[in-house]
């Protein structure tokens, strides 16, 4: 018997496997991560990105990427992520199983030469040669997908002003190079709404089905703000992570993705099914409690619970 498959409105990608725990200096074991990704599929989150293939010696919290790809692959109805700054990062994330990339392109040059040490142009002749690789193993049946973030889209702490002309600019190139689907990153949270539903407009009329979804921070407290101004242009995929954890570690001053717990709560709550199961998904906070004791967690739905009477946009239809 096959069950159901889940109605959703939203798509909420969680992040925090890879962009929360590569901001943190301490490294979470192999076992505690694999314990928390399952936790995180479930409650219902439809896509996790669990770590990025990249040098161990940059990185060393994410040395156990290979591991964690190979069994995250097995749980069922969740894609996994991974992200990937180059063509040699690709090849041993395929290599390791992983069907689905991510790949960050910066509209700064100051954040791309210190987050990827390329120039954006560099980088997207890196998204072409990744896109030619997945083409090029599309012989062995399996599908493969390469999505781009275009980073520091809403301003960069480094350049200030970022030109919103160039950020679609690089849309156009790395979607003409290949990209299944370009995404918008406010890395630095500096967007505001007005700037928010001005850059997706202008994203969905230049990629049309090749726009895609939204990568915000909170660090100015205007995260969730912008979710709703990008709802209100039709953007139906968000970025988060759990408890807040995460920002760039090559963007000073760039700290707090949203918080998974709060952004499934705001958009239930407007009616609005993300397939979430939001008591299990606050539940599963403990594994990072237990795996880095004394780690900040944030969250206003964790610290507040959920309001009396609270049913979920799935139930509300229902009734």
């Amino acid at each position: 018997m096959t069950s159901k498959p889940i109605q959703r409105d939203i798509i909420v990608s969680e992040v925090g496997p890879r962009d929360g725990l590569q901001s943190i200096k301490r490294t979470m074991a192999t076992d505690a991560k694999i314990a928390w990704i399952a936790a995180l599929a479930a409650a219902g989150l439809p896509e996790i990105e669990v770590g990025s293939f990249v040098s161990p010696r940059l990185l060393p919290q994410m040395a156990d990427i290979a591991d964690v790809v190979a069994v995250a692959m097995k749980l069922p109805d969740v894609q996994i992520l991974a992200l990937v700054p180059n063509l040699k990062g690709a090849t041993t994330a395929f290599a390791a199983g992983a069907r689905r990339l991510t790949m960050p392109v910066s509209a700064s040059r100051l954040h791309s030469q210190s987050n990827i040490n390329m120039s954006p142009e560099q980088a997207v002749t890196q998204v072409a040669d990744v896109c030619r690789l997945r083409d090029g193993l599309k012989g062995d049946g399996r599908a493969r997908h390469v999505e781009v973030g275009i980073s520091t889209a809403f301003g960069c702490t480094m350049e200030g002003t970022v030109s919103e002309d160039y950020v679609i600019e690089l849309a156009r190139l790395v979607a003409r190079a290949g990209a299944d689907v370009v995404n918008l990153s406010d890395t630095t949270g500096m967007g505001n709404p007005a700037q928010v539903k001005r850059l997706f407009a202008r994203l969905q009329r230049e990629l049309g089905e090749r726009a895609g979804g939204a990568h915000f921070h909170n660090t100015r407290g205007q995260g969730l703000a912008n979710v709703v101004a990008a709802l209100d242009v039709g953007v139906t995929t968000f970025d988060s992570s759990q408890a807040g954890l995460g920002g760039c570690p090559y963007a000073p001053g760039a700290t707090g993705n949203i918080v998974t717990e709060d952004l499934v709560f705001l958009l239930e709550a407007m009616g609005l099914r993300t397939g979430v199961d939001i008591e299990t998904l606050i539940a599963a906070r403990s594994i990072i409690a237990a795996a880095l004791p004394g780690e900040a967690l944030y969250g206003h739905v964790s610290d507040a619970g959920l309001p009396k009477g609270f049913v979920s946009a799935a139930s509300q239809r229902l009734s």
